[in-house]
């Protein structure tokens, strides 16, 4: 298994700004920014994404973002004030605790295209064969380009105690994470970092997964669900994630 490298296989154009928390995670590579990861406003300040996601680069954050090769005179573009990594042993070799804040240089302004998430309580799991979307930039086919319209697919989630047989993901899928996929019909993983959003009772919807990894076999590999770092994992008894 490796990190999820974007890819979207039956996915979809968004609805333009239909996921507002949803960000751009960009590097800065010679004199322009590119995207690397998606990622999850959490709060005017602060973005979620996954920890395998930060490396040594500069970075910036884009919400508000729809088509990354148009200006839409929508975004809001924020440097990053600091970064805390998961001090609980993210280990790149287990791919467990993969999970990261930014805190951004200044507070975004929120607006109906720039929202933060709702969050899942503490401990909180979701049930076996949920259907939830996930979001971002992946490339639309193996090796292709990425997409340039923000997408997103269904992925019913696997139970753990399905994912984690031996058939399935065995003992890579710890109790803190997600899968969801894992058949031919469901889309591929988007970008590392992005949410995975599930719908609550209340009509609302919440991010209950990080991308976090996917099969090195590639995307539809049967009973290899991408896997996602489980958000309400990381909750306190505030509502706010701890890391």
């Amino acid at each position: 298994s490796g990190p999820a490298t974007a890819v979207f296989v039956n996915g979809e154009d968004a609805r333009p700004y239909s996921w507002p928390w949803q960000i751009s995670l960009q590097y800065l590579s010679g004199s322009s920014y590119r995207h690397t990861c998606g990622g999850t406003l959490i709060s005017p300040s602060w973005v979620m994404t996954a920890g395998h996601c930060i490396g040594p680069r500069t970075y910036r954050v884009v919400l508000g973002e729809y088509d990354l090769t148009t200006q839409e005179y929508n975004e809001q573009i924020r440097s990053v004030g600091s970064i805390v990594v998961c001090t609980c042993t993210y280990t790149q070799a287990l791919m467990s605790n993969d999970i990261a804040l930014i805190k951004l240089d200044a507070p975004v302004t929120l607006n109906d295209k720039v929202q933060p998430s709702c969050l899942p309580e503490s401990g909180e799991v979701v049930p076996h064969n949920e259907p939830c979307y996930i979001t971002g930039w992946g490339r639309l086919y193996s090796g292709g380009p990425i997409a340039s319209k923000l997408q997103q697919a269904l992925l019913p989630v696997v139970g753990h105690s399905v994912c984690s047989t031996s058939s399935w993901w065995g003992n890579s899928v710890r109790p803190t994470m997600v899968c969801a996929g894992g058949d031919i019909r469901s889309g591929c993983h988007g970008d590392s970092g992005g949410p995975l959003n599930c719908k609550g009772r209340d009509g609302r919807w919440y991010v209950h997964g990080v991308t976090s990894f996917v099969s090195s076999r590639g995307c539809n590999t049967i009973r290899k669900p991408t896997v996602f770092t489980r958000t309400s994992s990381f909750i306190n008894s505030n509502n706010t994630v701890h890391l």
